[in-house]
C-alpha cells in the first residue's frame, strides 16, 4: 500500500508519526485474523468491483483525524467514475478475479495525507474483504505526474537546485498505477505471495517471491543492504540531499527491487514489481527515473532492464492465469 504523506514536514514528531504509520501499514493489509473494523460487509455489492464506490470505513477517517488531518468524502463526477472503470478494466486477470470476491468497496477522499490505503473490512464468517481508499486528486494526474511527485519526496531539492528527478511513466491516469498497486496487496493477502506476519521483526519461512531477497518483512537479505539506500525516505523516513540521487539510483540498479518504494517491505516489493511490470510489458508504457543536473542527464534507472529484476518476473505468471 502507498502510505505516503502529501507534504514532507521537518517537524520530528509529526514525521515520526508518519514513519510509524508507514512502517505498520503493510501489517494492516496482511494481518487480518482477529481484526474487526466499524464497517460490516453488506449483501448489496455489485458484481462489478469498479462500481463498489462507498464512503470509507469510519476507522479510516479516525486514523487520519488522529494524525491531525481533516479527511472529507469525495463524490465522483461521471468523468471520474469513467476513469475508475477504465483502470479496473486494465488490471491483470487474477486481480480482476480476486477483487470480485474480496473487494468490499473503494472510497475517495479529499484532505487525506497519503495516496491510498488498503484495509480489511469485517466480513464475519465470509471471505476476507477489503476497502481501498484513494486520494481523490489522483483522478486529475497522469502516472508520470504522480510518480514524479512521489519520487521527489525522497529528496531535499533545496540543497542544490541544479538537480532534478523525474519519472517517465506515460500519460495514462495515475489511478491506474495506484489501483494496480493496491489491488496487488489484496491479491497478495489472498494468494500468500509474501509471508503474513504479525510483527515486523518476525522470522518466518520465506515464500518463492521473498526467498533470497528478504530476511524479514522490512529487512532485505544482507547482500542487498546498502548504507546509502538505507538512508532513503522509504527506509529511514527522511528525505536526503538531491545531489545524492545519481548514486542512489546507481545503488538501486544493483538490487532486485523495481523502485525505491519497493524496498520499504516485501508487501511493497511485490506491489511495485507487479505494477511496473504490467504497465511496461502488458500495457506498453514507459517507466524509468531520470536524474539531471543543469538539464543534463546524469543517471537513469529503468527497472525492467535490470537483470536482477527480470529474474523475478516468473513469480508474476500466476497473475495472468485466466
Amino acid at each position: 500500500m502507498l502510505w505516503h504523506a502529501t507534504n514532507v514536514t521537518n517537524d520530528d514528531t509529526m514525521l515520526g508519526k508518519w514513519v510509524f504509520l508507514w512502517a505498520t501499514s503493510a501489517l494492516i493489509t496482511l494481518v487480518c485474523s482477529g481484526l474487526t473494523l466499524a464497517q460490516k460487509v453488506d449483501a448489496t455489492d455489485t458484481n462489478d468491483p469498479s462500481q463498489r464506490i462507498k464512503i470509507a470505513p469510519e476507522s479510516v477517517f479516525t486514523m487520519f483525524r488522529e494524525a491531525g488531518m481533516k479527511p472529507v468524502n469525495h463524490e465522483l463526477t461521471p468523468t471520474q467514475k469513467d476513469k475508475v472503470s477504465q483502470a479496473f478494466a486494465r488490471l491483470p486477470p487474477a486481480h480482476q478475479r480476486i477483487l470480485k470476491q474480496h473487494l468490499h468497496s473503494i472510497s475517495f477522499m479529499d484532505n487525506m495525507p497519503n495516496t491510498a490505503l488498503t484495509s480489511p473490512v469485517n466480513s464475519g464468517d465470509g471471505p476476507i474483504r477489503f476497502n481501498i481508499t484513494f486520494r481523490a486528486g489522483l483522478l486529475d494526474e497522469t502516472i508520470s505526474e504522480w510518480a514524479s511527485w512521489k519520487e521527489n519526496t525522497c529528496f531535499n531539492q533545496t540543497t542544490d537546485s541544479r538537480y532534478a528527478v523525474r519519472v517517465e511513466g506515460g500519460n495514462l491516469d495515475a489511478i491506474l498505477y495506484v489501483l494496480l498497486h493496491e489491488a496487488t496487496h489484496v491479491v497478495d493477502a489472498v494468494m500468500n505471495v509474501t509471508p503474513h506476519v504479525s510483527e515486523k521483526q518476525a522470522l518466518v519461512e520465506s515464500t518463492p517471491f521473498t526467498n533470497g531477497v528478504w530476511r524479514m518483512m522490512n529487512v532485505p537479505e544482507d547482500r542487498y543492504l546498502d548504507s546509502l539506500l538505507e538512508q532513503t525516505r522509504f527506509r529511514s523516513g527522511r528525505p536526503m540531499p538531491i545531489s545524492l540521487a545519481p548514486d542512489v539510483y546507481g545503488k538501486l540498479s544493483k538490487t532486485p527491487f523495481a523502485s525505491l518504494y519497493g524496498m520499504a517491505a516485501w508487501s511493497e516489493d511485490i506491489a511495485e514489481l507487479a505494477t511496473i511490470y504490467h504497465l511496461t510489458t502488458r500495457l506498453n508504457q514507459p517507466f524509468y527515473v531520470v536524474v539531471t543536473k543543469d538539464k543534463v542527464e546524469l543517471a537513469r534507472f529503468e527497472p525492467m532492464k535490470n537483470p536482477l529484476v527480470k529474474y523475478r518476473l516468473e513469480q508474476l505468471a500466476a497473475f495472468y492465469v485466466p
